[in-house]
């Protein structure tokens, strides 16, 4: 597996041209999702197209996938092309903000790996820093928009680093996007959280709460837990 490829059990992920290359997050974000009898879903900064494959590998739905990064998306359209499913994901080159003016449909179920960073240090590529930093996707336009392109009962689902997840889920909160689901994730046990899981409806319900610890005391030794929410897709995983 060559740098610039990622192969999957069903499909591969070619890189070359995307400026994030496929992390953790976004795999865990996609094995974690549950599709249930979703008949669209929005994949929002898409990327490599990773998250919206995996969507259409758990799923009958059509999906729709955006970046506004036309380099990301000329690849994820490759990779869809070259997906068991090249008919149910369009990739759309343009903002969210953009695209929530104009597109009509409602969506059972919205996914993102969003931008987090406020304030950090940017780099000298630009296409890097759209991915990472939130200038161009705050997390006031991320609610507003996924609460105006939501069905009633339809779900947002994101993951973010445990301090930007306070930050977002006080201005869902504020918006009555609900939480109703977060996996807290952690490295080993004995680490504090990095990252969480997070489930939003337009609709209030009893939260759901669990942890998952992805290695277990020795390096690139897996959970148990790891493995099975993401052996559909890592080849190392059975």
């Amino acid at each position: 597996m060559s740098a610039d490829k990622f192969e999957f059990k069903q499909f591969s992920v070619n890189q070359s041209k995307c400026a994030m290359k496929v992390g953790t997050d976004a795999v865990l974000l996609g094995a974690w999702v549950e599709t249930n009898d979703a008949q669209n879903i929005l994949d929002i900064g898409t990327g490599t197209g990773v998250i919206a494959i995996m969507m259409a590998q758990k799923s009958k739905a059509e999906i729709v996938a955006l970046d506004i990064d036309a380099s990301a998306c000329e690849q994820s359209r490759e990779n869809v092309l070259n997906s068991p499913w090249p008919n149910r994901v369009q990739v759309y080159n343009e903002s969210l903000q953009h695209f929530a003016e104009h597109f009509s449909l409602k969506f059972d179920l919205i996914v993102s790996n969003p931008p987090y960073f406020v304030d950090a240090y940017k780099s000298a590529e630009e296409a890097r820093n759209q991915a990472r930093h939130t200038d161009q996707l705050p997390f006031s336009d991320l609610v507003k928009c996924a609460i105006q392109l939501l069905n009633p009962n339809g779900r947002l689902c994101i993951i973010l680093p445990t301090k930007e997840s306070i930050k977002f889920r006080a201005l869902a909160a504020a918006n009555n996007l609900f939480l109703t689901k977060i996996t807290h994730v952690k490295t080993t046990q004995y680490k504090d959280e990095k990252r969480q899981l997070l489930q939003f409806e337009l609709i209030n319900k009893k939260l759901i709460e669990e942890t998952l610890v992805i290695e277990q005391e020795e390096r690139h030794c897996y959970s148990n837990d790891y493995k099975e929410l993401t052996k559909d897709f890592y080849l190392s995983f059975k």
